[in-house]
């Protein structure tokens, strides 16, 4: 059996959720963690002198559940997979026997705990003028009040950023203002590459699964 972690990362409002359903749909064996589900309620959540809730931060989730999520995939992917029969894919025969896990969010690349368990990581981007449309488009809760784009969310996404390109290698970045089927082929492409590799080395492993010694 093989196992593919696959990372959906990027700015807020960028299409990672849309992106991470249309992978489902495509890819058998699937199965997709959000990273919203691990937020903390809002009495836990700092604010900053402006009264801005630090929400973009990542004491603001449950950092450590979503850690023991992951695992528990990667330990039983079959028990923890939801699959779906009518699922139409291009890749049936390279993928019977394989199980990916799709986790989406906008800081998976900053803690370092989750440093060893991407076999692929994707991070979306667009400009800030697309990113504040869609996301006064939006409707959160709590509601974000005036100024809060500006004076908190776009600032903690090029802090965040920056240190993601310091400590990870290896991310593909996306247009997130591109087609999301585009998006959709080029990543099931990049997992059926991979595939390809496995067939021929053996199943994938995780960084985090070999103790043995260097390799």
């Amino acid at each position: 059996m093989k196992t593919l972690v696959i990372g959906i990362g990027g700015v807020t409002n960028g299409g990672k959720t849309t992106l991470a359903r249309r992978l489902k749909k495509q890819l058998p064996n699937c199965t997709i963690i959000s990273q919203d589900d691990f937020f903390k309620s809002q009495s836990e959540v700092a604010v900053d002198e402006h009264g801005f809730l630090q929400y973009d931060v990542l004491d603001a989730l449950y950092m450590e559940e979503m850690v023991a999520s992951i695992h528990s995939w990667m330990a039983n992917p079959k028990g923890c997979a939801l699959t779906s029969l009518n699922n139409m894919h291009d890749m049936q025969q390279e993928t019977d026997d394989c199980w990916v896990l799709i986790v989406e969010g906008f800081l998976l690349y900053n803690y370092r705990p989750l440093g060893d368990v991407w076999n692929k990581k994707y991070f979306l981007t667009i400009p800030y003028e697309e990113c504040k449309k869609r996301r006064s488009s939006r409707i959160y809760n709590p509601p974000d009040p005036p100024g809060y784009f500006d004076g908190h969310v776009w600032p903690m996404y090029l802090k965040n950023k920056r240190e993601m390109e310091e400590n990870e290698m290896d991310i593909v970045y996306l247009d997130g203002t591109k087609l999301q089927q585009d998006l959709c082929s080029r990543i099931c492409n990049d997992i059926a590459q991979e595939l390809k590799k496995t067939t021929v080395m053996g199943p994938v492993s995780h960084k985090a699964e070999t103790q043995e010694g260097p390799t």
